[in-house]
């Protein structure tokens, strides 16, 4: 079996060299030295895997994504996306709470939820209840801030022209999700839903809480409506509820993990931007669509 390596440089930190590419191939011995892009991302094959964590060591770039993965189906028919600090920039219940003047102490037990030291079913029905009473306008204030994060729109554009199902999957809600998928071109978009009386939270939080487990059933789910098996796959996410997709993904790449995420998952984003997963599919830049940024 061979796999592929590929390199990602942040251009603002510098253009990643021939030299670079050449050091990172002869360390793997590797071949076919092969530029996606010129100066920012370059391919190679080997028959084993390298360690990641070593090959950036020998590289003297500092600011250098490195991804591994199978020669055979790379292209994914499948992308399953996470939204809070993976599509978009904020995480959006710390964004609503800081509208009733809570954004500190919600934080805190989102930072703990997404780290794996609290179960997030708990963690959520707890969040939600903090904020009985907020007015529903605290959530079109919220979104009118969003901001999307690098690559996003060229990493939907892309796998969708080129036939693939995108899936926004979130344990945020689904008043934010329905926007981000309407405004991306996601094909479906899954999250819980925050209840209201008509001007404010109940405090409340549709049952079943979507979780990792949900997210995990959706990968699977769509995998099986497209025909293809979980190697045809590609996941990505931040946190640990995210980590079950993530595994069983063909590809799974974690999104300036948090520390637990980055601890079990080799494939990750920690320099640059979305359309890494492009290059780590082996789009060349030239195939990319809507805006280019990295």
């Amino acid at each position: 079996m061979s796999y592929i390596v590929i390199l990602v440089a942040n251009r603002q930190a510098g253009p990643l060299t021939q030299a670079m590419a050449e050091r990172a191939r002869d360390f793997c011995a590797g071949q076919h030295l092969n530029w996606l892009s010129p100066a920012q991302a370059a391919e190679f094959i080997v028959k084993n895997p390298p360690d990641i964590a070593q090959l950036q060591m020998v590289l003297e770039h500092k600011a250098l994504d490195v991804f591994v993965t199978k020669f055979r189906g790379r292209r994914k028919a499948v992308l399953v996306a996470d939204m809070d600090s993976t599509i978009i920039t904020a995480e959006t219940l710390d964004e609503i709470a800081a509208f009733a003047g809570l954004k500190e102490q919600i934080a805190a037990i989102t930072a703990r939820s997404m780290n794996g030291e609290i179960d997030f079913a708990t963690a959520l029905r707890e969040r939600v209840a903090m904020l009985k009473g907020l007015d529903i306008s605290a959530l079109e204030r919220t979104w009118s801030a969003i901001e999307f994060c690098p690559g996003a729109r060229t990493l939907i554009a892309t796998m969708r022209s080129f036939g693939a199902t995108t899936a926004l999957v979130s344990g945020g809600f689904t008043y934010f999700t329905a926007r981000v998928a309407a405004e991306l071109g996601f094909d479906i978009h899954r999250a819980n839903t925050l209840l209201d009386n008509g001007s404010t939270l109940t405090g409340e939080v549709a049952e079943p809480i979507l979780d990792r487990d949900a997210k995990l059933a959706t990968l699977t789910e769509l995998a099986e409506k497209r025909g293809v098996k979980l190697a045809a796959t590609m996941a990505v996410g931040d946190g640990a509820n995210d980590l079950a997709m993530l595994q069983a993904a063909g590809l799974g790449v974690a999104y300036f993990p948090k520390p637990v995420v980055a601890a079990q998952v080799s494939n990750r984003i920690e320099h640059t931007g979305l359309t890494s997963l492009l290059f780590a599919q082996g789009y060349p830049a030239s195939a990319f669509k809507g805006d280019t940024e990295s």
